[in-house]
């Protein structure tokens, strides 16, 4: 079966992390409003307690519409940054994987593949995204932190410590991985089962295989918003919330998850469900154009029934 793996060039993995950056930066960065609202209803559910409509029009009318632009810089840089490293990496693992399985075997367990594939690319991603994303929640909950990306992030530097950017790295990862594994594994299966009803890909117009891409990403956004849900809402909290003295990171995690209760832990679902749901699937849309303008290697997909 080695002419379903292909030989991939150091430029080609290029080629997908950059299609990975730009679909990533893009689409979170053009959706800050969505996530500036989402993160105020995750930390002040008591104020923001109306829905997404009635807190947008509250944002806008106590702050200015330029309050739903707070966290621009480090959303984009973050997220490209990010995107590069999840998609490119994810590439990278899932290749790995078949050449050390072999791809018959990869094929019977290709849901491992793909599972550990998003899991690592996804690790290494946080490390790079998590400062940006601590400054990213500083300067929307607190809007007279800073000016911007440079002067929140260097606020921070200054009076608190390298350390300080990686407070919430742990939920993070606990929000991040299963995301990414969602993400990878839901839209892989989704894709399959849409084929399998539309027809072999290679029969179809390229608007329909746009189509079924884009409809398969929003599945997989869907799908990963709830499994991260709980997480994300903690992360929120623990890079708002300042370690008692002697409190460690974990003792903190504990104390806000038992504050949140389970429906807390659930607070701005229905608009992060909008907003991951949608930027998921422009994602896969993105990244899917991209790899064909940049003449990217031919993506691997895996046959079979899988484990």
């Amino acid at each position: 079966m080695s002419d379903k793996i292909p030989d991939y060039a150091a430029s080609d993995y290029f080629k997908f992390a950059l299609a990975g950056a730009i679909g990533c930066g893009s689409t979170h960065s053009s959706l800050v409003p969505i996530d500036v609202v989402k993160t105020r209803i995750q930390l002040e559910p008591t104020v923001y307690n109306k829905g997404m409509v009635a807190s947008f029009k509250k944002i806008i009318g106590e702050e200015g519409a330029g309050a739903l632009l707070t966290g621009f810089g480090p959303t984009l840089l973050g997220y490209s940054i990010q995107g590069a490293f999840k998609f490119g990496g994810y590439e990278v693992f899932k290749k790995q994987f078949i050449d050390l399985l072999g791809y018959d075997t990869a094929c019977n367990y290709k849901n491992s593949v793909y599972m550990g594939s998003a899991a690592i690319a996804e690790f290494i991603a946080d490390i790079a995204l998590c400062p940006l994303e601590a400054t990213r929640i500083r300067l929307v909950s607190q809007p007279t932190f800073a000016n911007g990306l440079i002067g929140g992030f260097s606020r921070i530097l200054k009076e608190e410590g390298m350390g300080s950017f990686y407070n919430g790295f742990t939920p993070i990862l606990f929000k991040q991985i299963p995301y990414n594994i969602a993400k990878f594994l839901v839209f892989e299966r989704a894709s399959e089962l849409y084929y399998g009803i539309a027809g072999a890909k290679e029969t179809l117009s390229s608007s329909v295989n746009t189509g079924i891409t884009l409809l398969s990403g929003l599945t997989a956004g869907l799908a990963a918003a709830i499994v991260s849900q709980p997480a994300d809402t903690l992360l929120s909290k623990v890079n708002k919330v300042k370690k008692a003295p002697g409190q460690s990171t974990v003792g903190l995690l504990a104390q806000l998850a038992k504050q949140l209760g389970f429906v807390g832990s659930f607070a701005g679902l229905p608009t992060r469900l909008v907003m991951v749901g949608t930027l998921t699937s422009l994602q896969f849309g993105i990244y899917g154009t991209l790899k064909k303008s940049l003449g990217c290697g031919p993506t691997i997909e895996i046959g079979g029934g899988g484990h």
